[in-house]
C-alpha cells in the first residue's frame, strides 16, 4: 500500500523536527556538562580535607608514643601504690607480732 502524498511530512516539518532534536541534545550535553562540573567541584572540596599518608602515619605515631607513655606512667603509679601500702603495712604487722609476742612472756 502506498501512502497518499499528504501523509509523507514536508521538508519544513523534517527541518523542525531535527532542529528539536538538535536543541534536545545540546540541552542533554549542557546539563551533562553542568552536572560533571559540579561533580568535579564537590570532589575538590572532598580532597581538599582528605590527610596524606604521610600525615596520618606521623599522627599514628604520634598517638602509639602517647599511648605508651601513659601505659608507663599507670604501671609507674601502680608500683608507687604497692610500695607505699607496703611501708605502712610492713611496720604495722611488726608492731602487733611483737605486741602478741610480749603478752605471752
Amino acid at each position: 500500500m502506498s501512502q497518499p502524498p499528504s501523509a509523507e511530512p514536508t521538508l519544513w516539518e523534517l527541518h523542525r523536527t531535527l532542529q528539536q532534536l538538535r536543541e534536545d541534545q545540546g540541552d542533554g550535553l549542557r546539563q551533562l556538562r553542568d552536572d560533571l562540573r559540579n561533580d568535579i567541584i564537590v570532589l575538590a572540596d572532598r580532597l581538599e580535607e582528605v590527610v596524606t599518608k604521610d600525615v596520618y602515619q606521623a599522627d599514628q605515631r604520634l598517638v602509639n608514643q602517647r599511648l605508651k607513655a601513659l601505659e608507663e606512667e599507670q604501671r609507674t603509679r601502680a608500683n608507687n601504690r604497692k610500695w607505699l601500702v607496703s611501708a605502712f603495712v610492713a611496720p604495722l604487722l611488726l608492731v602487733i607480732v611483737q605486741l602478741w609476742l610480749a603478752s605471752r612472756v
